[in-house]
């Protein structure tokens, strides 16, 4: 698969994935981190748009790193069903 296939479907998964968060009881911190992922994610698309697909790709990867340790704190996992 072709990088730029690759960041669009990173992306897309990380979009459904933010929403197993939705109805989590969340610690301040852990809230902060969750903002914290959707912000990389954010620049992920703005990097994407850009063209510059190696950085949006670290970007994606690194927010939904961020995503999956708070999932897998609280006993989801994001790829379970997947």
């Amino acid at each position: 698969m072709e990088l730029v296939e690759r960041v669009r479907k990173a992306i897309a998964l990380f979009n459904e994935n933010i929403l197993l968060v939705d109805g989590l009881e969340l610690s301040a911190e852990e809230r902060g981190v969750v903002e914290l992922a959707k912000m990389y994610a954010g620049d992920s698309e703005a990097w994407f748009r850009k063209e510059d697909y190696i950085t949006a790709f670290s970007g994606i990867e690194y927010a939904h790193g961020l995503l999956d340790a708070i999932l897998k704190s609280k006993g989801r996992d994001p790829y379970e069903d997947k």
